[in-house]
């Protein structure tokens, strides 16, 4: 009632953006009849494809410095085809998280290295998509 109160007392004032899965957006919008028709503009976004999400990880690898090397690309599309695409599903966060998984574990990779070259400190390989990809697949 109270947000109501203030949609409606500041109109040409105030905008409200509200977001959230669909469903619990579903039953806000549901919960005072007034509610709904005080949100005539929605946008829903899709999911990111497999393919959006292997790009989302090469540019924030790019960001940070890395770069995937060859073979990540397809295993990385991989481990995302794999992944349910539920309410759990973290989207661009979790192409994040699987880079810095990667990075932290080519860290590991190259702690044996007694004289890593500027390739092997940059280039992600498959090897870091493998052991950054299990852990979230066994959580699943």
């Amino acid at each position: 009632d109270t947000l109501l109160k203030l949609m409606e007392d500041h109109r040409d004032e105030v905008v409200v953006i509200v977001a959230g899965y669909t469903d619990e957006m579903e039953r806000f919008l549901a919960s005072n009849p007034g509610l709904s028709s005080r949100f005539p503009r929605r946008i829903s976004f899709a999911d990111y494809s497999s393919e959006e999400l292997v790009t989302i990880v090469r540019s924030q690898a790019a960001s940070m410095g890395y770069e995937c090397g060859p073979g990540t690309g397809p295993l990385l599309k991989e481990y995302f085809d794999a992944l349910p695409r539920d309410r759990s599903f973290g989207n661009a966060r979790l192409a994040r998280q699987v880079v810095e998984s990667m990075v932290t574990r080519q860290a590991g990779r190259l702690s044996s290295l007694a004289a890593p070259t500027l390739d092997d400190l940059r280039i992600l390989t498959p090897e870091d998509v493998a052991a950054a990809a299990a852990p979230k697949a066994a959580g699943r």
